[in-house]
């Protein structure tokens, strides 16, 4: 492994992480462990002496500060500002590069730069909207486009096994699975950001029934009422049933998806496109048995937040296999043309 290969899998792995610790400090009802930002109770960290931790109190009387909650978020901002200085900072040097050696410019960096801007926002308004669900949702897919963009880097810095272009239906399911992951962790995104988790507490059924009473027009509107926050959720049960119920259906989707990926893999008749196939299942099962034992156990924070990082090594395999694909076609098309 080269120095830059390694640069890329420590940045790509840091990344990850801090979407692990995102979806901690999420499943821990930690989101407004500080009810300001970037700082912590007008501090720069989490108050620790009783003067300090008199004068937070004055300043948000209504909030007063929980340690327990205040040092997972601060943490998150810390490592989460750091890793976007990092991908700044790297992507700055890439550009400057590839202009004084009078290369084309890649897209690459110059998505991750307003992708960190944007997400850092997000965060932002994540706690000045008391944990709208449009701030919370969204943060949780741009630290996994962050992941996944930082993996197609490490990927292409790396030396990978030259395959035959796959058929054109390979082709799209393949980036047809990418889409409807993202999707789906929009969807669990959603299900986390309303509380909605634990509304169906039994499997495979819903509250006892296989259609329980459920309002999806409540449950999928984007103009949600006004409240001074959102912790704890502010939708109805039968929203939060079709909430839930929904990235169940989601879940029977990818399934369905994943097996008709697969055989189409397997026809290829290459080790490679096998081997994705097996990887793809593998992970999927893993990330099944995980979402049921969120039920089956009420959520436990750490199921909880291995089934986020699960979500997201099942992006980056799914991204994978779109290089591969990617990069054989246009070898393909390099050959014919020469």
């Amino acid at each position: 492994m080269t120095r830059k290969q390694f640069l890329y899998f420590l940045i790509t792995f840091y990344a990850l992480f801090v979407v692990m610790l995102g979806a901690y400090t999420r499943l821990s009802d930690s989101g407004l462990g500080c009810p300001d930002w970037p700082g912590c109770y007008g501090q720069i960290t989490v108050a620790d002496t009783s003067t300090a931790i008199l004068k937070a109190n004055a300043l948000y009387p209504s909030t007063p500060l929980e340690q327990q909650k205040a040092w997972p978020e601060m943490i998150h901002r810390y490592l989460a500002g750091l890793l976007g200085t990092f991908i700044i900072g790297i992507s700055i040097f890439r550009l400057n590069r590839a202009r004084k050696q009078y290369e084309d410019l890649s897209v690459v960096p110059i998505f991750l730069i307003f992708l960190v801007i944007f997400q850092a926002l997000l965060g932002k308004w994540t706690v000045s909207w008391s944990l709208h669900p449009m701030a919370v949702m969204p943060h949780l897919i741009g630290g996994m486009l962050i992941t996944t963009t930082l993996y197609w880097q490490l990927i292409d810095h790396s030396q990978r096994t030259k395959l035959h272009p796959c058929h054109t239906t390979t082709r799209i399911l393949s980036w047809l699975l990418f889409v409807v992951i993202l999707a789906q962790i929009s969807l669990g995104g959603w299900t986390s950001s309303q509380y909605a988790a634990l509304s169906c507490p039994d499997f495979p059924f819903c509250q006892g029934s296989l259609w329980p009473n459920m309002s999806f027009s409540e449950a999928f509107s984007l103009s949600l009422p006004s409240f001074d926050t959102y912790e704890g959720g502010v939708l109805s049960t039968d929203a939060r049933t079709a909430i839930h119920v929904t990235h169940r259906l989601g879940a029977l989707f990818i399934v369905g998806l994943v097996i008709a990926l697969a055989k189409n893999l397997f026809t290829e008749r290459s080790l490679p496109y096998s081997t994705h196939a097996v990887r793809i299942m593998v992970i999927l099962i893993f990330q099944i048995a995980f979402g049921i034992a969120n039920v089956l156990l009420e959520l436990p924070i750490l199921v909880a937040t291995v089934h986020n990082a699960i979500a997201c090594l099942f992006l980056l395999t799914v991204t994978t296999l779109l290089y591969d694909i990617h990069h054989a076609k246009n070898a393909s098309t390099l050959s014919e043309n020469q």
